[in-house]
Parts: C-alpha cells; structure tokens; sequence
C-alpha cells in the first residue's frame, strides 16, 4: 500500500498593494474621525455661546428686550422679517470687507512672527535686545496707539495691515520661537558637520519640526486677525463690521448690532475649524501629532 500525499501550496503573502490600501483606508478613516470630532466640539461650542448669551439676557433684565437682542431676534432679523433680504445682504457685503481685512492682518502678522522668530532663535543676542522692547510694545493698549498709526499709515489698508499684524504678531511669535528652538539637536549637529549654515539647519530641520507650533499659532492668531480687523475698522477705515458696530450703537440699531456681533463670532469659528482641519491633513502626512 502506497501513501499517497497531497501538496499543499504555500499560504500566498498579501499582496503588497492590497495592504497599503487597507493601511491608507485605515489612516483617512481615522484622520475622517478626528476632524469630526474637531468640528463637533466647535458646533457644541457655537451652541454654548447662545446658551451663555441668552442666558446673560435672562440674569440681567434691566437690559430690556429693546437693547438686549435674544438669538431668536437675531434670527428673524437675518431671514423673516420683511426687510431681512437686504438686512442680510448688508451684514454680508460688510463681513466680506472684513474676511479681506483680517486676511491682510493674518498674513501680515504671521509673515513677521515667522521672520522674527527664525531671527532670535538663530542669534541669540538679537532675541535678548528686541524681545522685551516686543514684549513692551505689545502691553500698550492698542485703542490708545491706533491714533498714532493712522498719523503715520493714513486709514486705507496700511491701518489694517499695522493693526491686525500687531494682534498676530505677538502670540504668535511666542508659540514659533517655541518650535523653533525645540528642534532636534541631532539634527542640526549633523547639518553643522556636513558644513550647513545656521539657515541652512533653520531651513532643514527647524521650521519642519515647528509645523506643529506653527498651526497652533495660527489658529490663535485668525480669532485675532477678526478683532485686529474690526478695531481697525472701527477706529481707522470707517468699513467692514468694525464700523457698523461703531455706527448702530448711537442709532439704537440693536438688531443690526447684535446681528454683527454674531456673525464676526461665526466667521471666527468657521476660520478657526478651517486651520484646525488643515493643520489635522497635514500633521496626518508628516506622521506628527498636534502641539
């Protein structure tokens, strides 16, 4: 009697491919999950501010219903009241004027936190001698210097550009520098030895390492960059809804006002969760996690 035996064939190794698929799926599942959960802590949020307004309203009813706006005032002032078309419409041209005026700021701010922050990390000295002149500065009130500025920059979009690049550039300096001087010494050791100059370790191995802190700083700095752009309307430009706050307060145009006030408030979530997504899809590239 002969056995007889059966080959088995081999257990096929997954194919290579097929598993980065899965592995990537997996990845956009989880990055998908933490974005949702970033948003919808910041709805929670938004909702918790009407919670918190309205019931300000409540504790305190001496204010009145003619100058104390409720969310639902809000509401019927923006979409059913008869004249809400155009109520809207204006509320809108003027958060376009300022979106562009934060954005002026924003960029202007950040561009120079970025800028000095590499300048003082790189030479120490320079760090020591002009930080706390910074640090000076930035504890003057910045109503008080807003007259001085438009002596200097007129009131077109350089008062715009000073003013909200000073709300940025502060706090925004503080949390670079931090980044920037917690990269990797290893790094740039080896950079040094392979005869790389301090901006070439800046370029190569510090600002990479600081993309983090960098994101943090931005999205401190776009609620900023909104209030920089409004107290710059306010004050200087006599556009956008810094003046509208600054007009519909002496007319009594509560509606208006309080309308005002919760768009800058949404505009400002909106910005902030559109920083904070972005920062999420590109920590998930560089295999980092937030600051």
């Amino acid at each position: 009697m002969t056995a007889t035996t059966t080959s088995q064939a081999p257990p096929t190794a997954p194919v290579p491919a097929a598993a980065a698929a899965r592995a990537n799926a997996g990845n956009g599942k989880a990055i998908a999950w933490e974005i949702a959960k970033f948003i919808g802590s910041l709805v929670i949020s938004f909702f918790l501010i009407l919670a918190i307004w309205w019931l300000f309203l409540l504790a305190y009813p001496d204010i009145g219903p003619i100058i104390g706006k409720t969310p639902v005032d809000v509401f019927h002032y923006l979409f059913t009241d008869p004249t809400a078309s155009a109520d809207r419409s204006a509320i809108l041209d003027n958060l376009w004027i300022t979106l562009k005026d934060a954005g002026i700021g924003f960029v202007c701010g950040m561009g120079a936190a970025v800028v000095a922050a590499a300048l003082f990390v790189m030479f120490r000295p320079v760090a020591q001698t002009f930080m706390p002149i910074a640090m000076l500065l930035r504890s003057v009130p910045l109503v008080a210097m807003t007259p001085l500025i438009t002596l200097v920059v007129g009131r077109g979009v350089a008062v715009v550009a000073v003013m909200g690049g000073i709300v940025v550039f502060f706090p925004a300096l503080v949390m670079i520098m931090t980044g920037l001087a917690n990269a990797p010494r290893q790094i740039n050791d080896v950079i040094v030895a392979y005869g790389g100059t301090r901006l070439t370790a800046m370029r190569m191995a510090a600002l990479p390492s600081a993309v983090p802190a960098l994101f943090a700083a931005a999205k401190v700095s776009v609620p900023g960059a909104m209030i920089g752009a409004t107290v710059a309307e306010w004050l200087g430009t006599n556009k956008g809804l810094g003046a509208t706050l600054q007009q519909a307060l002496p007319a009594a145009a509560y509606n208006e006002l309080w309308a005002s006030v919760l768009v800058i408030t949404v505009a400002s979530i909106v910005l902030y969760a559109f920083v904070g997504v972005a920062e999420k899809l590109v920590l998930a590239q560089m295999g980092t996690t937030p600051t």
